[in-house]
């Protein structure tokens, strides 16, 4: 018979700090996915829940981004548990700066930073816009930055001060007034740090157990090193699309949990009907890793869907190419022909030409580093190729649906078993707070097993921390 207790309750999983300062139920989030999947509707709902949601705005033009930030606000007055994804990439640091000065111009609270490579002067002007110091001295910030993030390196400077350069740059421009930049060099970049693991998309795959304790004691080291008078929280992301995963991540000491993979498979997420039903038919082997489109050149890679879908071979064998040759001509033309007769339906010259009056208007600086250097100009052409497949899979294209770019996680297939043969097993039925529900308080229900069973073991001893 399986025991059950009452001592364990979703709303006392993890830190008290992060529901207060979000103003949510839970310490739990839906994390952002790019080109909107994390949409506005998924982010609504959440906060009409009592949730927290970022929205996804990689990959979405800036007006789009406005738009839906406007949006947001209409539909959730006197609200501010939702946030917004910012996506820092180094070699476009003028969207980072413009979609900062955008979120701080509509006064948004809260962000989730992605693709960390380091800290940014962009991050740093969010974090600390109305940074203070309260009655006593104290330093203040009013903003929170959730940064996910898989590397020691990063990990360590998030939980630095931001570094003196960097906030005498921001001074310099007038980006940071001098109160706030005297209160922002006794607090760290973030006030919350989210280990990722196994991951949809960008992805170390690193083992949740080996990386969420590491970032507790870089954590516990900062604190003592820097005397930071408020307790950076240390989350997981990554895997979890069951229960038992969310109540591992509680008893591996997180702070706070966020989901991914198991969003984009409800009726909120941004994505088509043809994606969902494929995401619903996964099983947790159904992903591989192929080469990343943001970061193409750079060699990183996703995780991305594998089954029913050739979008991973595709990709790494494009990459491949990148790798061994100089240029698009260099290319064996038996290969070539392939890649354009059947993959791309246009030739490269075609495919160039539509791409240069993108870039011309979206990235000029491309433009001229193209028509320089061969091999660049071979990358802004396959990553033409990349853009339509992740366009594809979102419009429900199916004409393309063989080559659909969808970034998920191995946590969709083990959730899809663990609401097999109930109701949610139809995903028009998982809507994203349903969802969220079901993994809490799911989670609450095993780890009140857990305490109730070494209760009876240990005479009543605490074996974690609840609250």
């Amino acid at each position: 018979m399986t025991r059950r207790t009452s001592v364990t309750a979703p709303e006392h999983l993890g830190s008290t700090e992060f529901r207060q300062d979000y103003g949510v139920r839970y310490a739990y989030a839906a994390g952002s996915m790019f080109r909107g999947i994390a949409s506005v509707e998924l982010v609504t709902r959440m906060a009409q829940a009592g949730l927290m949601a970022f929205f996804g705005t990689g990959g979405l033009p800036l007006e789009t981004v406005e738009r839906s930030l406007i949006v947001l606000r209409g539909n959730l007055v006197g609200t501010g548990n939702f946030g917004m994804n910012l996506l820092c990439n180094p070699d476009r640091t003028e969207r980072e700066e413009a979609a900062v000065a955008l979120f701080l111009r509509y006064g948004v609270r809260h962000v989730e930073a992605a693709g960390l490579t380091e800290v940014t002067p962009s991050l740093v002007r969010f974090r600390f816009n109305g940074a203070h110091r309260d009655g006593t001295g104290r330093a203040m910030a009013s903003r929170q930055v959730l940064a996910k993030v898989s590397r020691l390196s990063m990990a360590r400077d998030l939980l630095s001060p931001p570094p003196p350069h960097v906030l005498e740059s921001l001074l310099a421009a007038g980006h940071l007034t001098p109160q706030e930049a005297d209160a922002a060099g006794e607090l760290p970049v973030v006030s919350d740090l989210c280990a990722e693991s196994d991951s949809g998309g960008h992805t170390d795959r690193r083992n949740p157990y080996v990386l969420l304790p590491e970032f507790q004691r870089l954590r516990d080291e900062a604190m003592a090193r820097y005397g930071y008078t408020k307790r950076v929280r240390v989350g997981a992301a990554g895997g979890l699309g069951t229960p038992e995963a969310v109540a591992a991540a509680f008893v591996t000491g997180a702070d706070f949990v966020v989901t991914g993979s198991v969003n984009q498979c409800t009726p909120e997420a941004g994505t088509s009907d043809a994606a969902k039903d494929l995401l619903a038919a996964l099983d947790s082997e159904d992903t591989a890793l192929a080469s990343s489109p943001e970061l193409f050149e750079l060699g990183a890679q996703v995780q991305v869907v594998r089954r029913n879908t050739n979008f991973a071979p595709r990709a790494n064998m494009l990459h491949q190419l990148y790798r061994r040759h100089d240029s698009l001509e260099a290319i064996d033309p038996r290969r070539a022909r392939v890649v354009q007769d059947i993959w791309f339906r246009q030739s490269f010259d075609q495919v160039w030409q539509e791409t240069q009056q993108h870039v011309a208007v979206s990235r000029p600086r491309d433009l001229e580093r193209a028509r320089k250097n061969p091999r660049h100009r071979m990358a802004l052409v396959f990553g033409w190729w990349f853009a339509r497949t992740a366009r594809a899979a979102v419009e429900g294209n199916a004409a393309h649906s063989a080559e659909f770019q969808i970034h998920c996680g191995p946590a969709m297939g083990t959730f899809n078993r663990c609401v097999a043969g109930t109701s949610l097993e139809d995903w028009r039925r998982r809507h994203v707070d349903v969802v969220a529900e079901l993994l809490m308080h799911g989670a609450a229900e095993v780890l009140g097993n857990c305490l109730a069973g070494f209760h009876e073991a240990h005479g009543g001893r605490q074996p974690f921390r609840i609250a």
